[in-house]
């Protein structure tokens, strides 16, 4: 390798030469760690996903961050499905598609069609549409930006808050848009705390601020809402965006308040992860070099002297049987990980459960004490609103108990020192199917003016023959009042039976709901901890592995030593002294990282100069 330093060599070669030592001394293990950093390295994405309720211009907002007139925009919902813009050298666009037990697909779609493709497009082919992934050559995704631009947040047609927190656990970064027509509402508030709860940069996006003169009050209130939360809040205008990339106009670019956006991207995410990545690079090279001078060190030992190297031999196999007992000790892990999966896929089905249960009640509640065919579509709303927020709820406490999972598993590998913890984000989406069915319709006036005549026909036939008798004729006033107050008793009683019936209708209804978003969510959390349970126990699997294979493999190495031919033997000693030098120096190198500044950033880290401005 050479003398090493961050500023003199690029950190791709290091990497290299690091993978190629790994694999020379066959240490798959190792090359297959090493080979994951290497590609976060060479081909980093930064996934910044656009989000808010609906109306809030998002796809505006994209197209004026990119420049292009690439997501549809309009009025009505445009955005029904997730569209994720990555850099492509050509306009491409692709359907990610699905279907229970297979794996995603992807079919070519002309790319002018972006904006006519809805979830029940024949082009999916009797499949479920995931997202749609288009290719732009565009400077800021050129850079390692991907763009996803999300459905509307509630409301009808809009997407669930759960399938935003889904995204919002893989997420760099979450713009939440919310227009300057009115300060944050409670809905939007919650959101935003939830998904800051899983993403470390979230910013609250004030748009159209060109459309509302009050937006300054607007944006004050706001930030007095977000209060303590660490939540960037930036007003922005996509169309004074738009107008000043047309005409180059360096005022309007201050004034559309995207220079700020800018800033907080390569501040908060650009950087963060810039270092992220160097703490990643660098805890890779020295464990690497650790591992590789373990079994190099006891080689050249039992070269250089057979006395010593025999007493190293000694020891190495003291420290295998050490190792195996450590093993065997940390093996409960395994325990501790069945056991924690279990326990967490029955209290976070027990906490969806209960909180779905209390939905029902609010809404029985609520439905027994007013007409549901009157206030059915605020119920809807209500409803999908209450089920979103205890889905993101659910979604939360199964993200926190996982990181509890994961380091108390951790504890279990005290004695070889701190263990990384594993990423445990998991970017799939719990999904609330199912919808509300209409309430049958209320009778009209001619019916209900039936009903009145139908029941005052008995009180007036029944009078009216009894006064009969005393002279008067069947239609008197006396007969006629009769006929009113049983017509009146009988509309009433039919009024009373009509609401009880929509009562017992709309009950059913959201309980059928319920029981739908329960059935398709308990299966989404499930396979989500499942996917869970395979991601920790293969990492911690690696981390028991690690260390005994090493050892193994520097006995073996001195074992060797021992019985080489002492012609040999000084060829192979300066082989390893090189080695052992390119080694340590490795080491420097990996130390170095933490404390200097690396080689001038490509990909992910060259992004910083471009959202600069």
């Amino acid at each position: 390798m050479g003398t090493l330093a961050p500023n003199a060599v690029p950190l791709a070669t290091v990497l290299a030469d690091t993978v190629a030592a790994a694999r020379a001394a066959g240490r798959a293990d190792l090359v297959g760690r090493l080979a994951q950093v290497t590609e976060r390295v060479r081909d980093p994405r930064h996934r910044i996903v656009v989000t808010g309720q609906l109306n809030q211009g998002k796809s505006r907002f994209v197209n004026a961050l990119l420049g292009l007139d690439v997501c549809p925009v309009g009025d009505d919902t445009t955005t029904v499905l997730p569209l994720h813009l990555s850099y492509g050298e050509q306009q491409r666009a692709h359907l990610v598609l699905t279907a229970p037990g297979a794996e995603e697909s992807r079919v070519e779609i002309p790319f002018d069609e972006i904006g006519t493709i809805d979830p029940r497009s024949p082009l999916a082919q009797g499949k479920q549409i995931v997202r749609i992934d288009a290719e732009v050559p565009n400077q800021l995704l050129a850079d390692g930006i991907v763009l996803i631009d999300t459905p509307g947040v509630g409301g009808h047609g809009g997407t669930g808050t759960a399938s935003i927190l889904g995204m919002a656990t893989a997420a760099d970064a979450v713009l939440v848009l919310s227009d300057a027509s009115t300060e944050l509402t409670e809905p939007e508030l919650t959101f935003v705390r939830q998904v800051r709860e899983l993403c470390p940069a979230v910013a609250v996006l004030l748009t159209k601020t060109d459309l509302y003169p009050h937006w300054q009050q607007v944006f004050e209130a706001n930030r007095g809402h977000l209060g303590t939360l660490d939540v960037a809040a930036i007003p922005v205008s996509a169309l004074l965006r738009a107008h000043a990339l047309r005409l180059q106009d360096a005022e309007l670019g201050r004034e559309s308040g995207f220079g700020v956006l800018f800033t907080f991207l390569r501040d908060r995410v650009v950087a963060r992860d810039h270092a992220a990545t160097r703490q990643a690079v660098s805890r890779e090279l020295h464990s690497a070099a650790e591992h590789l001078a373990l079994a190099l060190g006891s080689e050249l030992v039992a070269l250089r002297d057979p006395a010593l190297g025999s007493a190293a031999i000694t020891e190495l196999q003291t420290a295998r049987t050490a190792a195996e007992e450590l093993q065997r000790r940390t093996a409960s892990w395994q325990q501790t990980l069945a056991d924690g999966i279990t326990d967490l896929v029955g209290d976070v089905d027990h906490d969806l459960r209960e909180r779905l249960r209390g939905i029902a009640r609010t809404g029985q509640e609520w439905i027994d004490d007013h007409d549901p065919g009157r206030h059915w579509g605020a119920i809807a709303e209500w409803l999908s609103d209450a089920v979103d927020t205890a889905l993101g709820e659910n979604l939360l406490l199964t993200h926190r108990r996982t990181e509890l999972l994961a380091e108390r598993i951790a504890d279990h590998f005290a004695e070889v020192g701190a263990v990384e913890l594993p990423e445990v984000g998991d970017d799939r989406a719990v999904t609330s199917t199912g919808s509300l069915a209409d309430l049958e319709p209320d009778i009209g006036f001619t019916s209900k003016i039936l009903v009145g005549m139908r029941g005052s026909y008995g009180g007036v036939l029944m009078v009216g023959l009894a006064t009969t008798f005393a002279g008067l004729a069947m239609l008197n006033p006396i007969s006629l009042g009769a006929g009113l107050i049983v017509g009146g008793k009988a509309y009433r009683d039919d009024k009373t039976a009509r609401l009880a019936r929509r009562r017992i209708e709309a009950n059913a209804e959201v309980r059928r709901y319920l029981d739908d978003v329960a059935f398709q969510a308990a299966k989404d959390t499930k396979d989500r901890l499942h996917r869970i349970h395979r991601a920790l126990r293969d990492h911690f699997a690696g981390v028991a592995d690690r260390s005994l294979r090493s050892i193994d493999a520097s006995l073996r190495a001195a074992q060797d030593a021992a019985t080489m031919a002492a012609t040999q033997r000084a060829e192979r000693t300066a082989v390893l002294e090189r080695q052992l030098h390119a080694v340590a120096e490795l080491r420097r190198y990996a130390d170095s990282m933490l404390v200097e500044p690396g080689d001038k950033p490509s990909g992910r880290h060259a992004a910083a100069g471009t959202v600069s401005g």
